[in-house]
């Protein structure tokens, strides 16, 4: 092949790159995949108020109702929270016995860094 024909070949597979790349991006953003986090609970109420068209009354008791789930979700969270940890705890040692002492080292690493990220994603 010529010179030519590996540089056609190059920018082709760049411009399929590019193109796939950006239409993941699109799609995500579009989604609100990429900028939308968990609804909030007055966020909910709002939208329902709106496409509900409620009444002050049923928004104000839809509010209470969220806000009931909220809080047993949260109490439900808290009693399982045992038992993910634990399980967590369990899949890391399992992993630490096939290891060698460096691996070990670097593992440990990955997982505080692991968790900092989540705790502050969890906590802001």
């Amino acid at each position: 092949m010529t010179r030519r024909a590996y540089v056609y070949f190059a920018l082709t597979f760049l411009l399929g790159v590019v193109v796939g790349g950006g239409s993941v991006f699109y799609y995500g953003w579009h989604s609100g995949v990429l900028h939308r986090g968990a609804p909030s609970r007055r966020g909910v109420v709002g939208r329902l108020t709106r496409e509900l068209s409620l009444s002050d009354a049923q928004a104000q008791q839809l509010g209470q109702i969220m806000e009931d789930a909220e809080k047993k979700h949260q109490q439900l969270q808290e009693r399982c929270r045992p038992q993910f940890q634990a399980l967590h705890k369990e899949t890391r040692d399992r992993i630490r016995k096939i290891l060698n002492p460096d691996q070990v080292a670097r593992f440990d690493e990955i997982n505080r860094q692991f968790e900092q990220r989540m705790h502050q994603r969890i906590r802001p």
